[in-house]
């Protein structure tokens, strides 16, 4: 996932495409010679990023990952991952821009920097808290959750916005700051991991977690402390007025000098659906209709 307002699971689903992201992840590993009578795959390029997780990790096991090696395979092409150490969020300048790679994956689908495929899945913003806690609220107005105290959120996230609509950034900001080990979250890169809000909801250090889904499903799901994970239905509005919305279609990125290849990939998620699908299941990933 590409850099959101927000911002960016993987799981093996099936014993075939378990084979699948086996094969994947050794596509950069390994060269296999053609035969003599066989004609070299194209490659696909694909920027990932090795600190990414859940969406993209150095063992290629991040869910985007794994669509990434199904796009490459429908595509009738090779996978070849070009690993940045950097975050998802400079893959477009760093990476894409410099020609080092081809598509980009899970970039919001009115990413004005790119030219961006048809969305191969949509999801949301959702609450995540304690199953224990009983808390069924959708909206963040719900009087269920303007009663917490304690919010997990990510920087310059809706998340972060909410909590400022509520009036409790200021009792958050040293919690917080103490996720990051009081860094400057300006003029450099300085995240919360989708881990870590997921873990200090399960361990009651935070009332509630807000996120967006595909950052944490992985977590959630694996959590040894029973958690609730729910869509989010509205929106919020910054104190410019700005309205952020908290559903979000993804799709693969290309340049904006790449039309056919944009083409290609088009068809290739189009057949690719029910694939994607499972893995994004297997993931614990809610997936929302389109437009919703």
């Amino acid at each position: 996932m590409t850099y959101r307002p927000s911002p960016r699971v993987v799981g093996c689903f099936e014993a075939a495409l378990i084979s699948i992201v086996c094969v994947g992840t050794a596509y950069t590993a390994l060269a296999v010679e053609p035969g003599p009578d066989a004609t070299p795959k194209q490659e696909l390029r694909i920027c990932a990023s090795e600190v990414e997780a859940p969406f993209s990790q150095k063992d290629a096991k991040g869910f985007e990952n794994t669509i990434a090696i199904a796009l490459a395979e429908a595509m009738g092409r090779k996978a070849t991952f070009v690993w940045s150490p950097k975050p998802a969020i400079y893959q477009v300048r760093d990476q894409l821009d410099k020609k080092l790679c081809d598509v980009v994956m899970g970039v919001d689908t009115d990413d004005e920097r790119l030219l961006t495929s048809k969305p191969y899945y949509r999801s949301s913003y959702v609450l995540i808290t304690r199953a224990d806690r009983n808390i069924t609220a959708s909206e963040w107005t719900d009087p269920q959750i303007k009663a917490l105290s304690t919010f997990a959120v990510r920087f310059f996230s809706p998340g972060e916005t909410i909590v400022k609509r509520l009036g409790k950034w200021e009792d958050n900001m040293a919690y917080l700051y103490s996720l990051i080990n009081f860094k400057s979250p300006r003029n450099q890169y300085v995240q919360i991991p989708g881990d870590r809000l997921v873990s200090e909801v399960a361990n009651g250090q935070a009332d509630v977690g807000i996120a967006f889904a595909p950052e944490i499903a992985r977590y959630v799901k694996a959590s040894s402390t029973p958690l609730r994970m729910t869509t989010m239905t509205s929106t919020v509005e910054r104190a410019d007025g700005a309205v952020l919305p908290v559903h979000f279609d993804q799709s693969v990125g290309v340049r904006k000098d790449s039309p056919m290849l944009l083409a290609e990939i088009d068809a290739a998620i189009l057949a690719l659906h029910p694939r994607i699908a499972r893995i994004l299941e297997d993931e614990g990933i809610p997936v929302l209709a389109p437009n919703t």
